[in-house]
Protein backbone atom coordinates (compact mmCIF):
# COMPACT_ATOMS: atom_id res chain seq x y z
CA UNK A 1 0.00 0.00 0.00
CA UNK A 2 1.45 3.36 -1.07
CA UNK A 3 1.80 6.37 1.21
CA UNK A 4 0.03 9.51 0.03
CA UNK A 5 1.37 13.00 0.62
CA UNK A 6 -2.14 14.51 0.68
CA UNK A 7 -4.13 14.02 3.90
CA UNK A 8 -7.63 14.75 5.14
CA UNK A 9 -8.01 18.42 6.07
CA UNK A 10 -5.36 19.73 3.64
CA UNK A 11 -6.24 22.66 1.39
CA UNK A 12 -5.50 21.71 -2.20
CA UNK A 13 -5.72 23.10 -5.74
CA UNK A 14 -6.70 21.04 -8.79
CA UNK A 15 -3.82 21.30 -11.28
CA UNK A 16 -5.17 19.18 -14.16
CA UNK A 17 -8.44 18.09 -15.68
CA UNK A 18 -11.88 19.59 -16.09
CA UNK A 19 -11.81 21.39 -12.71
CA UNK A 20 -8.30 22.87 -13.08
CA UNK A 21 -7.77 25.88 -10.81
CA UNK A 22 -10.48 24.95 -8.29
CA UNK A 23 -9.53 24.93 -4.62
CA UNK A 24 -10.99 23.22 -1.59
CA UNK A 25 -10.43 21.17 1.52
CA UNK A 26 -9.85 17.42 1.35
CA UNK A 27 -12.74 15.68 3.10
CA UNK A 28 -11.79 12.05 2.48
CA UNK A 29 -8.80 10.13 1.11
CA UNK A 30 -8.92 6.66 -0.48
CA UNK A 31 -5.38 5.34 -0.05
CA UNK A 32 -5.88 2.10 -2.01
CA UNK A 33 -7.37 3.92 -5.03
CA UNK A 34 -4.98 6.95 -4.84
CA UNK A 35 -7.99 9.27 -4.87
CA UNK A 36 -9.36 12.06 -2.70
CA UNK A 37 -12.66 13.91 -2.35
CA UNK A 38 -12.36 17.72 -2.32
CA UNK A 39 -15.24 19.80 -0.93
CA UNK A 40 -17.15 21.67 -3.66
CA UNK A 41 -15.07 20.28 -6.55
CA UNK A 42 -16.01 17.66 -9.18
CA UNK A 43 -19.74 17.73 -8.44
CA UNK A 44 -21.77 14.94 -10.07
CA UNK A 45 -25.50 14.21 -10.23
CA UNK A 46 -26.62 11.10 -8.36
CA UNK A 47 -30.08 9.71 -9.07
CA UNK A 48 -31.73 8.46 -5.88
CA UNK A 49 -34.52 5.95 -5.77
CA UNK A 50 -37.58 6.75 -3.64
CA UNK A 51 -37.33 5.18 -0.18
CA UNK A 52 -38.99 5.44 3.22
CA UNK A 53 -36.62 8.21 4.32
CA UNK A 54 -36.80 10.00 0.94
CA UNK A 55 -40.24 9.22 -0.58
CA UNK A 56 -39.81 11.71 -3.43
CA UNK A 57 -36.45 10.41 -4.68
CA UNK A 58 -34.79 12.73 -7.17
CA UNK A 59 -31.39 13.95 -8.28
CA UNK A 60 -28.77 14.92 -5.69
CA UNK A 61 -25.46 16.73 -6.20
CA UNK A 62 -22.38 15.19 -4.57
CA UNK A 63 -18.60 15.32 -4.85
CA UNK A 64 -16.77 12.63 -6.80
CA UNK A 65 -13.20 11.53 -6.12
CA UNK A 66 -10.21 13.03 -7.95
CA UNK A 67 -6.88 11.31 -8.53
CA UNK A 68 -4.17 12.53 -6.13
CA UNK A 69 -1.79 13.29 -9.02
CA UNK A 70 -4.19 16.05 -10.10
CA UNK A 71 -4.00 17.79 -6.71
CA UNK A 72 -1.38 20.16 -5.32
CA UNK A 73 -1.10 21.29 -1.71
CA UNK A 74 -1.50 25.02 -1.00
CA UNK A 75 0.92 26.57 1.53
CA UNK A 76 0.22 29.45 3.94
CA UNK A 77 1.02 32.02 1.22
CA UNK A 78 -1.67 30.59 -1.08
CA UNK A 79 0.79 29.08 -3.57
CA UNK A 80 1.02 25.50 -4.79
CA UNK A 81 3.85 23.52 -3.27
CA UNK A 82 5.37 20.08 -3.36
CA UNK A 83 5.65 18.09 -0.15
CA UNK A 84 8.86 16.80 1.39
CA UNK A 85 9.75 15.02 4.60
CA UNK A 86 12.24 15.90 7.33
CA UNK A 87 13.13 14.31 10.64
CA UNK A 88 12.52 16.64 13.59
CA UNK A 89 12.80 15.46 17.21
CA UNK A 90 12.82 11.84 16.08
CA UNK A 91 9.59 12.19 14.04
CA UNK A 92 9.15 12.46 10.30
CA UNK A 93 7.15 15.59 9.49
CA UNK A 94 5.79 16.96 6.21
CA UNK A 95 7.32 20.20 4.98
CA UNK A 96 6.37 22.57 2.17
CA UNK A 97 9.19 22.63 -0.39
CA UNK A 98 8.60 26.33 -1.24
CA UNK A 99 8.71 27.75 2.31
CA UNK A 100 10.45 24.93 4.20
CA UNK A 101 7.72 25.21 6.88
CA UNK A 102 6.20 22.25 8.68
CA UNK A 103 2.70 21.47 7.45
Amino acid sequence: MAKLKIKTGDTVRVIAGEHKGSEGKVSKVFIVKNKAIVEGVNMVSKHEKPSATNPQGGIKEKEAALHVSNLSLIDKNGKSTKIGYESKDGKNVRIAKTTKEVI
